[in-house]
């Protein structure tokens, strides 16, 4: 098993970032506060150092930087503080958002100087620092979304923003702001387009969408749709080349590209999952990370069903419950419920990814090493 760490620190998890250097993790276990611990160097025991206490509900995305060790969340509450460590307190900024619903995800951008918070006003802030005013301001990318926007993910050029909504839809934005950032050499690239312009707009899923990623080089789009489907797309810009690969268990929430090749997508099977591009550009899945047993067979999928349908009835049948009982004890793994969250624990820009970590409504994170099993996973690895 890839595994080399579980620790579960509350009851849920809601979502979780990691320090500069990996020795301390920051997370919502459900509530209105964020929590930072700090792990010792065997990993055995983990230190509550920090209760950030600032929102009001929920917090719903919390992102680190890595460059200027500076911790953003957002909450329900519809606001967003931006944390510097001051003199060995955290000291939080408020950010003007400017919304009337929940700030739903949040992440830095590659070169840190923005960060974009997408939000249930069906609206998306791009928010960066004023130094005259000594605050953070945004703006907002409106009319655009139908729905509540799910995910967020920067290209890495900085300028390009990915994004995932309840309406089915993946959109790829231009956030470019005079004097924030600078004009990309390329003439014509989408990086020229003024702020808030649409490039690109995928109607691939029929269903809600989530957990958007750009593959290491920007090359590649990855996204999730709530009827068991991963969508990939190359070449983003006016004529696209996308493919769907449908997969017969629960839906993903997230995903994380470990290689150009590779993906690894984690939801509510409990269980990472691989997906990968053959030598045609055809992905497909590969296998499960993390199960005591090999993929489900037809007949426990068959199992399973029967499970729901005696349940949904209120039925009661022995050899059925049995039956289902041995199906899931089969599947069990690491989590123990949904994965909501996959982060990677290698340094921005890198190739590839050797660890990640995962958190999950169990209250669980996870860390995962994949030295040891590129044997397994293929040569798109």
């Amino acid at each position: 098993m890839a595994v080399v760490d579980v620790h579960r620190f509350a009851e849920s998890i809601t979502c979780h970032a990691w320090s500069p250097d990996l020795s301390m993790v920051a997370l919502c276990p459900n509530n209105n506060e964020v929590h930072i611990y700090k792990s010792s160097q065997d990993q055995d025991q983990w230190e509550r150092l920090h209760v950030l206490e600032k929102h009001d509900q929920i917090v719903s995305g919390i992102d680190w930087s890595s460059k200027s060790n500076r911790i953003v969340t957002v909450s329900h509450d519809r606001n967003s503080y931006v944390w510097s460590l001051e003199g060995g307190e955290w000291v939080p900024t408020l950010v003007i958002l400017r919304l009337n619903r929940a700030a739903l995800c949040v992440q830095w951008s590659p070169k840190e100087n923005k960060f974009a918070v997408g939000s249930g006003a069906k609206t998306v802030c791009i928010c960066y620092y004023e130094q005259e005013n000594n605050w953070w301001v945004s703006k907002l990318i409106r009319k655009r979304h139908e729905s509540s926007v799910t995910s967020v993910a920067w290209h890495p050029n900085n300028i390009l923003l990915a994004t995932t909504s309840t309406d089915g839809k993946c959109r790829v934005f231009s956030t470019f702001i005079k004097g924030v950032d600078t004009k990309d050499p390329k003439a014509g690239s989408p990086a020229e387009s003024k702020f808030g312009e649409q490039i690109l707009q995928l109607d691939l899923s029929y269903s809600w969408a989530f957990g958007v990623k750009w593959s290491p080089s920007g090359n590649t789009l990855a996204y999730v749709g709530h009827s068991s489907m991963i969508y990939f797309v190359d070449d983003v810009g006016p004529s696209p080349l996308a493919q769907s690969v449908a997969f017969r268990d629960l839906p993903l929430r997230d995903v994380l590209f470990i290689s150009e090749k590779m993906v690894i997508g984690v939801g509510y099977d409990s269980n990472p999952m691989v997906f990968a591009a053959d030598d045609t550009g055809i992905w497909s899945f590969i296998r499960y990370i993390g199960e005591k047993k090999p993929e489900s067979s037809g007949a426990s999928y068959s199992s399973q069903f029967s499970e729901a349908f005696t349940k949904f009835y209120g039925q009661s049948k022995a050899t059925t419950a049995n039956e289902a009982s041995e199906s899931s004890k089969s599947r069990e793994g690491v989590h123990d419920n949904c994965i909501n969250a996959i982060v990677s624990l290698s340094k921005a820009g890198s190739p590839k990814v050797m660890r990640f970590s995962t958190s999950g409504l169990d209250g669980k994170i996870a860390i995962w090493d994949l030295e040891n099993m590129e044997e397994e996973l293929g040569h798109q690895f």
